[in-house]
């Protein structure tokens, strides 16, 4: 577990993490949607300056720390949209859930050890305020041909 008198910021810092701007949609929706307290991310991609860092399947074309590591970037994309969302990561309460989606081979069944790299990464970053509620399922495709799409709820104040 992070240091807990460290905030968020100085959390990502000491990860030596340094957000990129938010992703630009893909399609016809938004980043995120706010409702009361409670910040919906749209699915977070493994991108890297605009451009996936693996394709395909997980179990065929991308290897298990491969896909360890695109969902872990996946979590960094979702960071700056909700720095975006909440303009302050001081302003997030807690990490509700997150929903992994796992691109994966017919007989390949570790997609929650693909979508633990975005769970530590968000329990390294906000502490026990990063303890969710999860999903970690496999799918044929995914967009763009990614190994991982990853949806994220956070609750905010207000």
């Amino acid at each position: 577990m992070p240091n807990t008198e460290m905030g968020p910021e100085e959390r990502i810092r000491e990860l030596g993490i340094e957000l990129p701007p938010p992703p630009k949609p893909l399609g016809a929706y938004v980043p995120f949607v706010r409702t009361g307290n409670l910040v919906y991310l749209s699915g977070m991609l493994p991108l890297k300056n605009g451009k996936l860092i693996h394709t395909g399947r997980v179990g065929e074309a991308v290897s298990l720390e491969d896909a360890i590591a695109c969902a872990r970037l996946a979590a960094i994309n979702a960071l700056a949209v909700l720095k975006a969302a909440a303009d302050s990561f001081d302003r997030v309460k807690r990490c509700v859930k997150i929903s992994g989606f796992v691109a994966s081979a017919q007989d390949f069944y570790d997609q929650p050890k693909v979508i633990n790299g975005a769970s530590e990464l968000i329990a390294e970053v906000f502490g026990s305020a990063g303890l969710h509620a999860r999903a970690a399922v496999g799918v044929h495709a995914l967009p763009l041909n990614s190994p991982v799409e990853i949806e994220f709820i956070f609750e905010v104040e207000g």
